[in-house]
């Protein structure tokens, strides 16, 4: 059952194609030669139209690369990944509020109101809904893929790439295509679910009693791929400080000069 490989031990619970769908999905970092059709991207694009969206604001766009030499240029800017490269496809997930700005330009009118963080974080939470709803659409059609967040390690030299508006930045980058069988990899257990589901009232003790748990699952899993360390260490390392963060310590600053100040 896909529940079981979610989290790493036995597990019953409900099931249904769209679940196990999202159960089994895994980050695709290896792809076959087969593009991606423009039907399929039409789909994606249409699956990801149709998450939630605040007040149907609907802040975000999405780029999709294909050159292969902009896509080498992109993987640079994210970290030196190849798979950026070597992916038939990579969309370039955008929180947008350019197109709300120019809208009132057009009409004449003030919008102060997206100077402000919350306007910033409803286009970041909308652009995460949106791609994810894809990225589930993507795994239905067979397809496989990976967000890339290192594409906010250099967010101006992208949105210059890209030819970005003002008021609009890459939030992360999504590369799709068919998985290659030869990749080793599994889906990734995750925290139980007495971790992070809270009945009523947040209950810290109780649920940090489980992280050690699952240290040993993931160190397990982790160690079928020649890897070491379980999530506790992980976590540590990656948020240690500024040093960890791969420039987006700056990552305030540089919004408020792409037009997101965030106030």
């Amino acid at each position: 059952m896909p529940f079981t490989a979610r989290y790493g031990v036995p597990f019953t619970g409900l099931h249904n194609d769209v679940l196990a769908a999202q159960l089994t999905r895994r980050s695709v970092r290896k792809f076959g030669p087969r593009d991606v059709t423009e039907d399929e991207l039409t789909t994606l694009v249409a699956a990801a139209q149709s998450a939630p969206t605040s007040s149907n604001l609907q802040p975000w766009s999405v780029v999709a690369v294909r050159d292969p030499a902009r896509r080498k240029r992109l993987s640079v800017l994210a970290g030196n990944q190849e798979f950026v490269a070597s992916a038939p496809l990579f969309l370039v997930w955008v929180a947008d509020l350019g197109r709300a700005r120019r809208l009132a330009l057009r009409a004449g009118v003030p919008l102060d109101g997206a100077d402000y963080l919350e306007s910033t974080i409803i286009g970041f939470v909308d652009t995460a809904l949106a791609a994810q709803n894809a990225v589930v659409a993507a795994s239905s059609l067979g397809l496989g893929s990976v967000f890339v967040g290192a594409i906010r390690n250099h967010p101006e030299e992208v949105a210059a790439e890209l030819g970005l508006p003002s008021h609009a930045v890459a939030a992360f980058g999504l590369a799709v295509g068919t998985p290659d069988p030869s990749e080793e990899a599994d889906v990734k257990p995750r925290l139980p679910q007495e971790a992070v589901l809270h009945r009523e009232v947040y209950d810290a003790e109780a649920a940090d009693a489980h992280v050690a748990g699952y240290d040993g699952v993931l160190e397990a899993y982790n160690a079928r791929f020649g890897l070491s360390g379980g999530w506790s260490e992980r976590v540590l390392s990656r948020l240690k400080g500024p040093e960890s963060l791969s420039g987006r310590h700056v990552l305030r600053a540089t919004l408020e000069r792409l037009g997101l100040p965030s106030r």
